[in-house]
């Protein structure tokens, strides 16, 4: 059901949208705000937030906090998140995913559902995970990824993350399908790596989809465009 008055959206309104493949977080958020300023006549100063960022090849729930409920946002980033995705072996790349090219092959005739499911099961739990180099984390002023591009070596300090459910949806190699339930600030590109390399097939990450924040699902999202759409047809 979508908020049909001016002071339903400063009073605050929670928003879950799905965002689209190539689209960045932020191109999908600014979408949902200027079909919102445009439609109430609302100001610069109108607030709107997001609560946790996804990459442009990723696709899924966004949720959307607007006014007063932009004080949320630090509560929402808080919550475990779910995943599916695809997991493809016998191949690395610098940046943990299809944004960079392959830079290793590695054989993959070794690999059973068995050895997968068994590696998986070491992802449970607690761990220290180190962010890819490209990401949007900052280091000396600088996003990672700026000094990726750069050709400089970066010393990354890895972060505690949980991971309280990981499971292979799909095998059909050099192609894994999975599901994982984690924490926040759990980077699943950097999954992908850490299982490529458990495994000693390499791995990158080829598809993501995030599915829930919290209590929050996908399934009741709608598309940024969709939302601009049904919000135009309000009288």
């Amino acid at each position: 059901m979508i908020a049909k008055t001016r002071e339903d959206f400063l009073e605050g309104q929670i928003l879950l949208i799905d965002k689209p493949y190539e689209w960045s977080s932020f191109q999908a958020l600014n979408k949902v705000k200027w079909a919102i300023r445009k439609k109430f006549d609302l100001n610069k100063k109108f607030k709107i937030g997001h609560a946790g960022t996804l990459d442009p090849l990723a696709t899924g729930l966004l949720v959307i906090c607007t006014g007063k409920f932009t004080k949320k946002i630090p509560e929402l980033q808080g919550q475990v998140k779910e995943y599916t995705g695809t997991f493809t072996l016998g191949a690395t790349t610098p940046s943990y995913d299809l944004e960079t090219e392959i830079d290793a092959a590695f054989p993959t005739a070794h690999i059973t559902e068995k050895l997968i499911k068994d590696t998986f099961s070491m992802f449970l739990g607690q761990l220290e995970q180190i962010p890819p180099i490209f990401s949007a984390l900052k280091k000396d002023g600088k996003r990672l990824y700026e000094l990726a591009r750069e050709g400089r070596a970066v010393d990354i300090k890895p972060r505690t993350i949980e991971i309280s459910e990981f499971e292979m949806i799909r095998f059909d190699l050099p192609e894994i399908g999975f599901r994982v339930v984690c924490s926040k600030g759990t980077y699943i590109r950097s999954l992908a790596h850490d299982v490529g390399r458990a495994l000693g097939s390499g791995a990158h990450l080829s598809a993501l989809r995030r599915t829930k924040i919290g209590a929050f699902n996908v399934d009741k999202a709608v598309a940024p465009e969709a939302f601009a759409d049904l919000l135009a047809q309000l009288g």
